[in-house]
């Protein structure tokens, strides 16, 4: 039986706001994780993406703020810029309920001097990448003496990326009396380790996501390596899923299947480890922002995103590691939605069939793909996404966006998806039937009593 919110130690406040943004219950990781966060306890927790690990650690984190004194009392590191602006948006609407609190995202691939401009006005929560974050705290521009809660989310990743003595060279600089949470999908031997060298007797915590097999229909072809794109498009041209990850294990392998759908008619973008930061950051959004209908994507650059309402994964290769392949899966078929897991397996590749087996400890459901049929057309995505020129730095926030698109545009609320703020511009996506309006709006249209044209 979920849980409820209101039988946390939380402030009013807090829990209406939390039934405004949606959150009914806690997730099994919140229920485990809340309680031991709100006492300040270090912990060890085994969360997948998608499990309400950022309501986890940011609910204890506010639940301990003070709001009137503007230092950094919280550190969350991330492995990716991407994950860090989600962890960062999350955390800004879970702070909804507290008038006047500054979370900042600090990034690698962005201009230092923006950065320092912002550290200048304090904050009270940063949210960044270790090797930026490291080097503020190296040229003292991020002080972390009243740090209370440090958060080390993704530690697999974060381990993998090389990050490890980074770590431990900012934990140095924060207080030693202070909680430290961490979060990782697998537990590695390293993740031990580096709990020993940052931590304080910490709790293991290990709760499942709030997806469950039973939510996902998976299916297993056998192909040839020959015909492994023509499957791939009778996958997609059978079920034509709005939305949909298909799963490389080499960045070459993207590149090429993206190639491939967009020859083939399809919405598709690759997201792999060659694109620039600004690349990822514009890929991503528009696949969030339901304006791609296909991401190609490598186990790395995947890694970390967060995506509402999957509706398909698909293992264009499969990986040779089982529990890899539980993760791909469990991105689809979350918060009781059913999703849908497709997998083409080579001839040669039956021991990466035991393998899984054995892992799962059940067999695999294999399906033909002679029964299946392909349905003319391409499924067209229902949003636009627009870049505009201008961000945090101009004092806009999402719902300045969405209250003049809604007022002076015109628009209604349900043709304005995804508003995505960064420091200089901000991506707003338009639902299609709505494009000629937002655009006919535009040149004229004001926000802060100044135009702002796309970028």
């Amino acid at each position: 039986m979920p849980q409820s919110f209101s039988t946390l130690p939380l402030a009013a406040a807090c829990l209406r706001n939390l039934a405004a943004i949606g959150y009914e219950a806690m997730t099994p990781i919140q229920a485990a994780c809340l309680p031991a966060v709100l006492k300040d306890a270090d912990l060890i927790v085994q969360a997948k993406t998608g499990s309400g690990k950022t309501a986890a650690f940011g609910l204890g984190i506010l639940a301990k703020l003070a709001p009137k004194a503007c230092r950094v009392q919280a550190l969350v590191l991330c492995p990716t810029h991407e994950l860090a602006e989600q962890v960062g948006t999350e955390l800004r609407r879970l702070a909804r309920f507290l008038p006047n609190i500054k979370i900042l995202t600090l990034c690698g691939g962005v201009p230092l001097q923006g950065q320092f401009s912002s550290l200048e006005h304090g904050a009270h929560i940063v949210v960044g990448t270790p090797g930026r974050i490291q080097k503020h705290v190296r040229k003292g521009s991020l002080p972390l003496e009243t740090l209370r809660t440090l958060v080390l989310d993704e530690g697999d990743r974060l381990l993998d990326m090389g990050f490890y003595d980074t770590i431990l060279d900012i934990a140095a600089a924060a207080p030693k009396n202070r909680q430290t949470l961490l979060f990782s999908a697998t537990f590695p031997e390293r993740i031990a380790e580096m709990s020993q060298a940052v931590q304080k007797q910490a709790v293991k915590i290990t709760a499942d996501a709030e997806h469950d097999d039973s939510s996902i229909r998976q299916r297993f072809y056998r192909v040839t390596k020959s015909h492994r794109n023509h499957a791939l498009y009778t996958l997609l041209a059978h079920h034509q899923p709005e939305s949909t990850v298909v799963f490389c294990n080499t960045k070459q392998s993207c590149k090429d299947v993206t190639d491939y759908l967009r020859h083939k008619g399809f919405s598709v973008a690759g997201l792999h480890g060659d694109l620039d930061q600004a690349q990822r950051t514009l890929v991503f959004t528009q696949f969030a922002n339901r304006s791609t209908s296909i991401l190609v994507a490598t186990d790395v650059a995947a890694r970390g995103l967060d995506i509402a309402d999957l509706a398909a994964v698909i293992n264009y290769e499969l990986s040779p590691d089982p529990e890899i392949h539980v993760h791909r899966v469990g991105r689809t078929g979350r918060a009781g939605k059913e999703g849908l897991a497709l997998s083409l397996c080579l001839d040669t590749q039956d021991f990466l069939i035991r393998r899984l087996e054995e892992y799962q400890k059940r067999p695999v459901p294999w399906a033909e793909l002679a029964a299946l049929t392909p349905q003319p057309g391409r499924l067209i995505p229902p949003m636009v996404t627009f870049a505009l020129n201008g961000g945090k730095r101009d004092k806009i926030r999402p719902g300045d966006i969405l209250g003049v698109l809604t007022g002076n545009a015109g628009l209604t609320g349900s043709q304005v998806g995804k508003i995505i703020i960064f420091d200089s511009f901000a991506y707003v996506a338009i639902a299609r039937d709505a494009v000629d309006a937002f655009k006919k709006w535009l040149p004229h249209g004001k926000l802060k009593n100044r135009t702002f044209s796309p970028v």
